[in-house]
Order: C-alpha cells, then structure tokens, then sequence
C-alpha cells in the first residue's frame, strides 16, 4: 500500500484550491483510511491489486453515484468520504500497476521525460495487453517488517505486489511518476465528478 504520507500530500497537491480546508480534511481522511485492515482483505478493487481493473472502475463509479446521492440530500461530509475513497483507488492504480513501466518504455532509455510530464491517462497503455498489477499474496504480511523484506520478496513471484509496487521511494526510480501521475488523476477525477453536478451541488462539494 502506497505510504500515508504519499495519499495526503498527493491530495494536498491535487485538491487543496478546490475544497475548503474543512472538507479537504474530511476527504484525506476517508482516502487514507482505505489502507486499514478491513481494506486490505478481499478488496483488490480499492486499490487496483490482482489486475481487477473493471472491479477498481466500477468501484470508482460507484463512489461518484454516491456523491450525487448524498449532495441531492445536503449531506456534503459523506460526498467528500466517498471522493476520498474514489481518489485512493484511482492514486493506488499507478503505484500498485505496470503502467508506468509501458508508458516508459515507449521512450529512449537514455532521455526518458520528465516525472512532470508523465500521461496518466494514454488510451494505449490502459488498454494494453501486458497492463496488469500485482497480485496480493498472504505472505507479504512479513514484508511490512524491514528486516524480513528483502527475504518476503526472493519468496514471492515477480507479479507479487510486494514486487511490483512503488509504494515508496525505496521503490525506485518510478516512484516520481507514480506520485506525479496521481496528482493528475486526482484532479481529473475531481474534474469528472464537477462535471456532474449543478452549481449548488458543486459549491456544497467544494465546502461552501
């Protein structure tokens, strides 16, 4: 799971000129609530493990059906618990995926682009036939110990998450992307959901 530190500051980053600082903390909160016990077993869809892409899509939608449910009934603060659950997901998607690593490779490796200038939405790669994430294995319950780590991933396949995720800044020379690629989604996520309101719903959203 990508570190609470990352989620809060890519929301930060992605959110802070849109939502009040009330609602802000609301919706940071539900996001990294995500990663608690009871979202870590049996949910590959809150954060797009074991290549459940349609399960982690339909996930978001209904989270955005969620927030206009509860913006019809003035009840902002579950609104913005659900946008923190939906961008959680929609974060988790490019650190726990290969996706970045397909939409690199289409580059010189001596002159790849800039974290910055990363595309997190290039219709070739979120189609593409090797597009997988990693798959979630008991085991990897030894990796959250440092010391055990090194031995939990020569135990687990290369398509384990504890393999295949940039999670953290340990995790190489990816992690920039995936932070950068997040803030993007964020927003177009954000973007996404305005779109479906009307004026009163959106200002109500934005904790007005």
């Amino acid at each position: 799971m990508m570190l609470t530190i990352y989620h809060t500051e890519i929301c930060q980053r992605a959110l802070s000129k849109s939502f009040t600082p009330a609602a802000l903390e609301v919706l940071i909160a539900a996001n990294v609530a995500q990663d608690d016990l009871r979202g870590q077993i049996g949910h590959p869809e809150y954060h797009f493990d074991d290549s459940a892409f349609e399960a982690g899509y339909a996930y978001i939608a209904a989270q955005r059906n969620l927030i206009q449910e509860a913006l019809k009934r003035e009840d902002k603060e579950t609104a913005w618990q659900a946008f923190g659950r939906l961008t959680h997901a929609a974060q988790d998607f490019y650190a726990h995926s290969n996706y970045l690593a397909l939409w690199l490779a289409r580059f010189p490796k001596d002159s790849p682009p800039a974290p910055q200038d990363v595309d997190p939405l290039a219709p070739e790669i979120l189609q593409h036939p090797e597009l997988r994430s990693g798959q979630v294995y008991y085991l990897e319950v030894l990796a959250y110990l440092p010391a055990l780590r090194p031995l939990t991933r020569k135990l687990l396949p290369a398509h384990a998450h504890a393999n295949m995720n940039l999670d953290y800044p340990e995790r190489g020379a990816l992690f920039p992307y995936a932070i950068e690629a997040a803030v993007k989604r964020t927003r177009h996520e954000l973007q996404q959901t305005l779109v479906l309101l009307d004026s009163e719903a959106r200002a109500r959203f934005r904790g007005s």
